[in-house]
């Protein structure tokens, strides 16, 4: 029991940063993508519907990318 709790105490920081750098993941993928619709020559400079739904599903790709990666890193390195 004690040894579970220790546990949790030093997965506290790795939490934190793995939340943060959702946020930014998502955030970036979101202003990317909007971007893209925005200012790519031969489209439509207009953000519809369609548009945001895109930017929100690139930005949740991009989170989830992100996240998955600095978990299986940081179990590679725990071995």
């Amino acid at each position: 029991m004690v040894v579970q709790e220790q546990s949790n105490e030093l997965d506290r920081p790795f939490e934190a940063r793995r939340r943060r750098a959702g946020i930014v993941a998502f955030t970036a993928g979101v202003v990317a993508t909007l971007g893209f619709f925005a200012f790519c020559p031969g489209l439509p400079h207009v953000i519809d519907w369609g548009a945001v739904l895109a930017a929100l599903l690139a930005g949740a790709l991009a989170r989830w990318i992100r996240v998955s990666r600095m978990t299986s890193t940081t179990e590679s390195t725990k071995r």
